[in-house]
């Protein structure tokens, strides 16, 4: 795939970028792609095991809740993709992260969001290494937004995470394998309620929809809208 000339001056490796805000970003890349639709996701890791999520809960006055806790360190990583325009939601659950799982994940992504020619992709993700590796394989038609670092409050996809940990607080599971047959109901719970997605993950400056223009063009290349 060739990369535009805009965008590969920015970074070292095609596919990857860093700006202050996606909407700028999904600007740059629907004017590239004149005639694709470009979607802006994000992706994020959560760490979830035995060690118990404790939250508070209402109780009767004078009497104190209990919940059964047992501390282990049996881990699996939640991978959550999130399109907070739509409040569509992809999950992956993975026994570890490294660049080989990572490219994995992002291949399964890919196909599920329908990334092609005519539909680009522009991710939003974190420093972690095995996202910024230059050894990470990115498929065709995916583009890897970078966030600065220390800003966590601009991942929407951190915000998954209060959604999905509500069947595992205040539980204690007998093994990773009841964990992960409690969770799994959540996510695609979760995916038949985008209103509740929206909600959490999207911000008033991320950006809602991006089109092409409609009606007949009378001079000039075809140009497409940004919907903030």
């Amino acid at each position: 795939m060739t990369i535009p000339p805009c965008l590969a001056a920015s970074t070292n490796q095609a596919h990857r970028t860093t700006q202050k805000r996606p909407a700028h970003q999904s600007i740059v890349y629907q004017r590239v792609y004149r005639r694709s639709i470009v979607e802006v996701w994000a992706m994020d890791e959560h760490r979830i095991g035995l060690k118990p999520l404790v939250r508070r809960v209402w109780a009767p006055i004078g009497r104190r809740p209990l919940a059964s806790v047992r501390h282990r360190f049996v881990l699996r990583y939640l991978v959550g993709f999130v399109h907070p325009a739509s409040g569509r939601t992809v999950f992956h659950l993975a026994t570890s992260v490294s660049i080989p799982l990572c490219e994995t994940e992002l291949a399964a992504f890919a196909r599920s969001a329908g990334a092609r020619p005519k539909k680009e992709i522009v991710l939003v993700l974190d420093w972690a290494g095995w996202h910024t590796s230059l050894h990470l394989r990115v498929p065709e038609h995916l583009h890897l937004f970078f966030l600065p670092t220390y800003s966590l409050e601009s991942q929407p996809a951190e915000h998954l995470w209060s959604l999905t940990d509500e069947a595992l607080v205040n539980q204690c599971f007998a093994d990773i394998e009841g964990l992960e047959e409690a969770q799994l109901p959540s996510y695609a719970a979760l995916q038949h309620q985008p209103q509740a997605i929206q909600s959490s993950t999207l911000f008033p400056w991320w950006p809602r929809r991006l089109k092409k223009r409609q009606g007949p063009q009378r001079q000039g290349p075809r140009r497409h809208v940004l919907h903030v």
